[in-house]
This record gives C-alpha cells, sequence and structure tokens, in this order.
C-alpha cells in the first residue's frame, strides 16, 4: 500500500447542485471548487467530491452501470464525534437543517453510539462515537 493511498471520496449524484448545498450547508464543510458538473469539499484531509453521474460515464468510455437507476446503498459515510452526548447533538441538528432521520442514535452493542441519517439523493451515512470504557 505504500504506492497508493486514498485521496479522496467521489458520491455521483443526478443533482450536483443539490446535493452539493447539503454537504455544504447541512454537514458544513468548505466547497474548494465549483463547477457545474463536479463540487470539492475539504474533508478534513481526504477530498470529498459529488460529480454528475453522466459525466462519469463518458469518463469511462459509457460503461452502462452509469446509465442506470441508482439502486439500493453503495457508499456509507462515517463522521465520527468525540462523545456521545455530541452525536445526539449533531444529529438532531442535521435533522434539523434537511437530513433524512433513518435511526437516530442509540448504543450498539459494538462499543459505539451511533445513528444514521440520508442526504437528498438518498445515500445513509452514519454519525458515531466511541463509547468510553467506564
Amino acid at each position: 500500500m505504500d504506492e497508493m493511498k486514498l485521496e479522496g471520496i467521489t458520491l455521483l449524484a443526478d443533482d450536483v447542485a443539490g446535493l452539493a448545498h447539503f454537504y455544504e450547508n447541512v454537514i458544513g464543510f468548505t466547497v474548494t471548487e465549483r463547477e457545474a458538473d463536479y463540487v470539492a469539499f475539504d474533508g478534513g484531509g481526504k477530498r470529498l467530491a459529488i460529480f454528475l453521474r453522466s459525466g462519469m460515464s463518458a469518463n469511462t468510455f459509457d460503461h452502462p452501470s452509469y446509465r442506470e437507476p441508482r439502486r439500493g446503498q453503495s457508499a456509507e459515510l462515517n463522521f465520527e464525534c468525540p462523545s456521545p452526548d455530541v452525536v445526539r447533538e449533531k444529529y438532531a441538528e442535521l435533522v434539523e437543517r434537511g437530513a433524512v432521520s433513518i435511526a437516530e442514535p442509540v448504543e450498539k452493542p459494538w462499543g459505539h453510539v451511533a445513528g444514521f441519517f440520508a442526504d437528498p439523493e438518498g445515500n445513509i451515512h452514519s454519525i458515531f462515537a466511541v463509547i468510553a470504557e467506564g
């Protein structure tokens, strides 16, 4: 892996402006580049980008998977918080700002308090904190 590193994540969208608005105004990411079909954000060390689905089709010599309607979950972003209280607070803020509530934060058997929310294109993401051992 020394020769490869994860530089960023690109979410494909049918509505780039709408999804970019969500990540800028609901999540609070800073836009680093904005074009009609592409928006990039400062993801705290990793680039998060949104790109028009049909544009990716052109980049891949019209691979058929980019013409098919999107079905089901294909990617999840995980947002870590410093404490369970912050998870609950941020989750409520996200939903108030327009995120779709999927599952409110609860204690999970794997030692996290985790909640799940969706963006406008239906991508479901998690927000969590590791439960301190006491």
